[in-house]
């Protein structure tokens, strides 16, 4: 057995990570499903990457997520028509991506984008997208907006009983019936 799922945690823990030929590290942009993600590269370039399935319910990933991808193959598998480019090789967690942003094999387009950025980027939106100020006119109008947005009111749900009103109804028609 070569190790797949065997040696992966323990792979996962190691700090000093170097790239070997033909690795590079990249940046997740989105899920796309049955073990494909789409990737950016430090070009700018996004391409598919296929999720092996020994990292399967032992490591996720999310956008903004960056993994060390295998490009050996990439010019062979778009020219011949494949849409998977490149297969990911390790998942990057918090504490080695701090090492290797201060390591010269980080690309300088990931360096501007900050870790913590893409961990609480769980909404989708971009980095720049968070740093851009926003203005209280806008806050005033999103406000104003985000009411009944021309609905009607909501009515009662008549198939609920309510006990505590039932009581309260009865023992007053109780006492006029009394007096």
């Amino acid at each position: 057995m070569k190790g797949g799922r065997k040696n992966l945690k323990r792979a996962a823990k190691d700090q000093n990570l170097s790239l070997q030929h033909g690795q590079s590290i990249m940046q997740v942009l989105s899920l796309r499903g049955s073990n494909l993600i789409e990737v950016m590269d430090a070009r700018g370039e996004k391409s598919l990457a296929l999720f092996p399935a020994k990292f399967q319910k032992s490591m996720w990933i999310k956008r903004g997520s960056f993994v060390v991808v295998d490009e050996s193959g990439k010019e062979k598998a778009l020219e011949s028509g494949s849409k998977v480019a490149c297969i990911v090789s390790q998942v990057l967690f918090y504490e080695q991506v701090r090492a290797l942003q201060k390591s010269p094999e980080w690309p300088e387009v990931f360096k501007s984008s900050n870790m913590h950025d893409s961990i609480e980027n769980d909404g989708g939106a971009t980095s720049e997208c968070l740093q851009r100020p926003i203005s209280q006119e806008e806050v005033k109008d999103e406000l104003e907006s985000s009411g009944d947005n021309g609905l009607p009111p909501l009515e009662a749900n008549l198939n609920r009983i309510k006990p505590f009103e039932s009581q309260s109804e009865s023992e007053s028609s109780s006492d006029s019936d009394t007096e």
